[in-house]
């Protein structure tokens, strides 16, 4: 998936659910029940724990209250 981050008028690729589980840790603007959730996800698909598609639901869910956009709506 690749999403805009409008702050910095760029796009970054997250290709892996390792990177995701990177940018929710190190690099999300915000720390919100959203970012936490999709941690949560991420971390239980890793542990074999839960569905691909829970973590990306999640994933999705926080790159919208973190202001970011997946890149199809960038392009609006």
């Amino acid at each position: 998936m690749t999403i805009f981050l409008p702050s910095e008028g760029r796009t970054q690729k997250i290709s892996t659910i390792e990177q995701a589980h990177f940018w929710l840790q190190k690099a999300w603007p915000v720390s919100d029940r959203n970012r936490n959730i999709a941690l949560e996800k991420i971390d239980a698909v890793m542990d074999c724990l839960a569905p691909v598609g829970a973590a990306r639901a999640a994933f999705l869910s926080a790159v919208d209250t973190a202001g970011f956009h997946p890149e199809t709506l960038a392009a609006a």
